[in-house]
């Protein structure tokens, strides 16, 4: 791998790359197949990524056909990160097995071991025979759709495949590593002007929001709409509202501290409420949800906007679905993409049929909308989020600051890189862009 990362930072040719050799092992960030009882009787809070993600050599898998090798340069850390950790809310090897059932191709997933992460930028090392459109040297960010396209559900819309899967979650060989194995259509160009860590953080989330508020597959968004948005300084939330900005909406950000408000006040946000400050209890016990606290918030609202928001970008899940419901306008939709504060959802259903109200499901992208919310970045039109940075060898530390929502935005992971700030191709068109809209995210996190 010295050797790999020396051709790439030396500017080597795609012809020069091609011809290096392959390791027969690489560093991955993994959990382990015998320690999936580790946390058994603790609380979520309890279980801790630290003690479970292990950064240890791996063997080469075998190229298929359709797949490619990409060195890793950065990647990030997503909630299914933290969920493979803590074996939540169930461990990944079933998946992996499920998988390893489909093909020969499909049997090199199910190991003893899992190799995580569902972003990454880095360079293509080796090809396989049937693709086309991409080639060793070429400086790419992955996204994590992985679909079978022998499939007959996954041309309409890949993300209704019945064996539709996420990288690196429900398959092997993440992006949590020194080297990956994906698929060609997981590839998509690298924005010149971002830093290697810049352009990892961005194509799990950003392409999710995309869908969610952008893609006829989600709420379809249109100028002049509110938007209600929970988490609005994290991952998707950070994307959501530029989103809502760039297309003519109102966004309505919910934060949980003044910092964080204050970062949303700094990307174009005005409308701001701080639910800490608020002191909202949607419920007033662990069975029973408070309508006055709905309609305080309706209320709270309506004093920023002056209306009900026509779409609710909602994430968390049962803590919030409730209110969510509630204060979404007449008529409006509800897009969930979901659940991190629990996945058993209750509300009050008269609030949605007598109002005419949706709720929409959205889950991650196909390969156009990632296709699409990635040439966004790379034109400048919207930015990462990224708020810290970690190595791979302090991976678990990473996932432990995302699992217990000790960060803002995104954290970056350097993989093959070895410093900060690598990968920049396009100084002057980065200039052009701003460093102070790149980098506001790593400011406010810092």
């Amino acid at each position: 791998m010295r050797q790999i990362l020396e051709a790439i930072q030396s500017g080597a040719s795609g012809e020069e790359i091609g011809a290096l050799p392959l390791p027969e092992s690489y560093r991955g960030a993994l959990v382990r197949r015998d320690e999936v009882g580790m946390f058994e009787g603790l609380d979520s809070s309890e279980k801790d990524p630290r003690k479970s993600l292990h950064v240890e050599d791996v063997p080469l898998p075998e190229l298929a056909p359709d797949e490619a090798y990409v060195a890793v340069m950065a990647s990030s850390i997503n909630f299914n990160t933290v969920w493979t950790s803590i074996f939540e809310p169930l461990p990944t090897f079933g998946f992996l097995d499920r998988l390893g059932k489909e093909s020969v191709w499909g049997a090199r997933h199910a190991l003893p071991y899992h190799v995580v992460g569902s972003d990454g930028a880095g360079v293509v090392l080796k090809v396989g025979s049937s693709v086309r459109n991409w080639k060793p040297g070429d400086k790419v960010v992955l996204h994590c759709n992985y679909v079978d396209d022998q499939d007959p559900s996954s041309h309409d819309d890949s993300m209704l495949a019945a064996n539709q899967r996420i990288w690196g979650f429900e398959t092997n060989f993440g992006g949590l590593a020194d080297l990956t194995v994906v698929k060609a259509n997981q590839l998509m160009p690298k924005p010149a002007h971002l830093t290697w860590e810049e352009a990892a953080v961005n194509a799990l989330c950003n392409s999710t929001s995309y869908r969610m508020l952008v893609s006829h597959n989600g709420a379809g968004m249109k100028q002049g709409d509110s938007v209600l948005i929970w988490g609005a300084s994290g991952g998707l939330g950070g994307y959501a509202c530029q989103y809502v900005l760039n297309g003519g909406g109102t966004p309505v950000g919910v934060v949980s501290s003044p910092e964080k408000a204050a970062l949303l006040n700094e990307l174009g946000v005005e409308a701001v409420i701080d639910r800490k400050a608020a002191g909202y209890r949607f419920w007033s016990d662990e069975h029973t949800q408070d309508e006055g606290e709905w309609r305080r918030l309706g209320k709270d609202i309506r004093g920023l906007i002056g209306e009900d928001p026509q779409i609710v970008f909602e994430h968390p899940g049962r803590q919030t679905m409730g209110a969510s419901v509630f204060v979404c306008a007449r008529g409006g939709t509800i897009v969930t993409c979901a659940a991190t504060s629990g996945f058993m959802i209750e509300y009050d259903n008269r609030h949605l049929w007598m109002k005419l109200k949706s709720i929409k499901s959205s889950h991650f992208a196909n390969y156009r909308e990632a296709w699409d919310a990635n040439k966004l970045l790379a034109h400048g039109k919207i930015q990462p989020v990224l708020s810290a940075v970690h190595r791979l060898d302090d991976v678990g530390e990473a996932a432990y600051q995302v699992h217990h929502n000790l960060h803002e935005g995104k954290i970056g992971v350097l993989c093959l890189a070895p410093e900060e700030g690598l990968g920049i191709d396009d100084p002057e068109f980065r200039a052009k862009v701003g460093e102070d809209k790149i980098t506001l995210f790593r400011r406010h996190g810092a």
